[in-house]
């Protein structure tokens, strides 16, 4: 594990209450690893979110010629999926 760092912090109650749940739920063990999972997800959405954003604008900045041929590629991928057995 990494180090630690020592916070200290004043939080509201529900997300007091939040990082308890967690950690009733075994999902974590104290109240440091609720925090750490709660800041985990919290970064995997942003992420996800600027993922979005950045896709978005790369295929809004994309040509007419670049467009078709990633339309091509999505009718290609999209085709050879059906063959694929994800079940087996």
């Amino acid at each position: 594990m990494s180090r630690r760092r020592k916070v200290s912090t004043t939080v509201a109650p529900e997300s007091l209450a939040y990082l308890h749940s967690l950690i009733r739920q075994g999902r974590a063990r104290n109240l440091a690893d609720a925090v750490d999972l709660a800041v985990a997800r919290a970064r995997r959405a942003d992420n996800r979110a600027r993922l979005e954003r950045d896709t978005t604008a790369y295929f809004a900045r994309l040509s007419s010629r670049s467009q078709k041929e990633e339309s091509r590629l999505e009718a290609a991928l999209d085709q050879s999926l059906d063959d694929v057995d994800f079940d087996g």
